[in-house]
């Protein structure tokens, strides 16, 4: 046990935010109507809280692709509110799951469900508070255990052979752009282990399209079992840098997709689990919570480019014998209607600015650091190489602004991350400076914390 468990008080807890079976699920294409028929597993918020005596901090992983930023400021609102811990100290993850139901934004990838998203702020904000409540002497572990065979990088190659990677050895061509180690934490009580974190970059994109099952993907289903295995443990799951890696199978019929998730949740779980074995004692305070919010440019396009790229779109819908069938045709409808958002935006004269959350915590030498985005690998590597201690970069943090690409991305011809996936959003494209902006936010933040 952590030598410093005398100043360290940990909390955990989980609340079931499943929702109903019939909902529609987020993900995979535009306008797909794919309705839940059953639940696969269950779909969980969970939280970690932590005090060092004089600050408390908190963070929710919530089983979902993604929470919206004005869900996240009510569940941080209500958690303030009944708790007293500040907004800066209260941080709202998503794990990415396309599994789930909407969580709030986007344009034809899944209609949101108003009851869903009514009761989930509650939902988030109630595992918080418990958490909060649940603080206890406790220390914490730490490990990095070789965490491989799980995703490879899309931008970089082409999608694996199924079979293949069924095979335990497959490994992606591009290994350097992929994670490959896997950070794990272990919270231990008097009474042994109260709970656990990992770390780990990948898309959960195995439940693939054709699919109508309600799950976790990889890593809720790895982490519900290691739960089983620890009973009464709870345990998070953090999602890292992965807006360019997707997990090995991918986009299979239902049956199959439902297997490999298995598969890999199992990967996962055999090679997260001997860190929660071995895991060093670590220093785990002092505990800080901090934010900023930096300005962050979007692209200037002039209404006539907007209307000349609507009409392109449009033209799709209005052709003779265009069906609404036709996924070209939905797919031109969600750009179409992101456009007229933009005209929108232009009318009354928006900036082309934005200020956005980036926010870290601090437990000890160790940070946890994330932005609302599905941030690109390289932007980890970037912000770790600023510091020798253990800088976990999060991505989906308080909010989803799309992708948070590679500088290069912007200049490829209709890059879907770059270009294409803010109208799915329905904002404007971010600017190709996106990448050292943030990453220069990113690390501001981190040493700011630190010191």
């Amino acid at each position: 046990m952590a030598s410093d468990m005398g100043s360290l008080r940990v909390g955990l807890s989980k609340v079931d935010i499943t929702p109903r079976v019939g909902v529609e699920l987020m993900g995979y294409g535009a306008f797909l109507n794919r309705h839940s028929k059953a639940i696969g597993d269950r779909l969980f918020a969970r939280a970690l809280a932590a005090s060092d005596g004089e600050n408390a901090v908190v963070m929710v992983s919530c089983d979902v692709v993604g929470v919206s930023a004005p869900l996240c400021q009510r569940a941080k609102q209500m958690v303030a509110a009944q708790t007293g811990v500040p907004e800066g100290s209260i941080l709202i993850h998503s794990i990415h799951t396309h599994s789930g139901p909407n969580s709030g934004f986007g344009i034809g990838w899944g209609d949101p469900d108003p009851p869903y998203l009514e009761l989930l702020p509650t939902r988030i904000a109630a595992a918080a508070t418990e958490a909060l409540a649940k603080l206890q002497p406790a220390g914490l572990r730490h490990a990095v255990v070789p965490c491989e065979g799980i995703g490879y990088d899309r931008e970089r190659e082409k999608r694996p052979d199924q079979l293949a990677v069924q095979d335990e050895s497959w490994r992606p061509a591009s290994a350097d752009t992929t994670d490959t180690e896997a950070h794990v934490l272990r919270f231990d009580g008097a009474g042994g282990m109260l709970g656990f974190a990992s770390y780990f970059s990948c898309h959960p994109v195995i439940g693939s399209e054709s699919s109508a099952y309600i799950h976790g993907d990889y890593p809720g289903v790895a982490t519900n079992w290691l739960e089983r295995l620890h009973l009464g443990s709870v345990g998070l799951f953090m999602q890292g840098c992965h807006g360019n890696i997707n997990t090995c199978n991918v986009h299979q019929p239902e049956q199959d997709s439902l297997l490999a998730v298995d598969v890999v949740a199992g990967r996962y779980a055999r090679q997260i689990a001997p860190g929660l074995a071995g895991a060093s004692a670590a220093t785990a305070t002092p505990v800080r919570g901090l934010r900023a919010l930096p300005n962050l440019k979007r692209q200037e396009l002039s209404r006539g480019k907007v209307e000349e790229l609507l009409a392109g779109y449009l033209e799709k819908a209005r052709r003779p014998g265009a069906s609404d069938a036709d996924p070209e045709v939905r797919l031109a409808m969600v750009y179409a209607l992101g456009l007229r958002l933009e005209l929108e935006r232009i009318a009354a004269a928006e900036p082309y600015v934005t200020p956005v959350e980036v926010q870290a915590l601090r437990l000890g030498d160790l940070v946890i650091v994330g932005a609302p985005f599905e941030i690109y690998h390289r932007y980890k590597r970037r912000v770790q190489a600023a510091f020798e201690q253990p800088t976990l970069v999060l991505s989906l943090c308080n909010g989803d602004w799309g992708y948070a690409p590679e500088k290069e991305c912007y200049s490829r011809e209709g890059n879907y991350a770059a270009n294409m996936v803010p109208y799915l959003t329905g904002t404007r494209p971010f600017t190709p400076e996106l990448e050292d902006d943030l990453v220069g936010a990113l690390i501001e933040l981190v040493r700011e914390i630190r010191h």
